[in-house]
């Protein structure tokens, strides 16, 4: 907003958050899909910066991630 020329303090980004975050909120999870009935767990070995590290993905029925966790080792 700077760059429009509009000065705004932190403490008025602050209470707009306060006041819309929750709706918002509630809105997006409202729209987010449903999870499918059935999950299968995805392992997937990969490689940062040379060493090998192992990512499991939680998918269900319809291929929408529903978790992933990332193990260093």
């Amino acid at each position: 907003m700077a760059v429009c020329g509009v000065v705004v303090s932190f403490q008025s980004i602050r209470e707009r958050g306060l006041r819309f975050g929750r709706v918002f909120a509630n809105a997006l999870k409202r729209c987010s899909p449903q999870p499918g009935h059935k999950w299968h767990l995805e392992e997937v070995f990969i490689h940062i910066r040379g060493k090998r590290h192992y990512l499991w993905r939680v998918v269900d029925q319809h291929g929408n991630v529903r978790q992933w966790a990332l193990s260093f080792g």
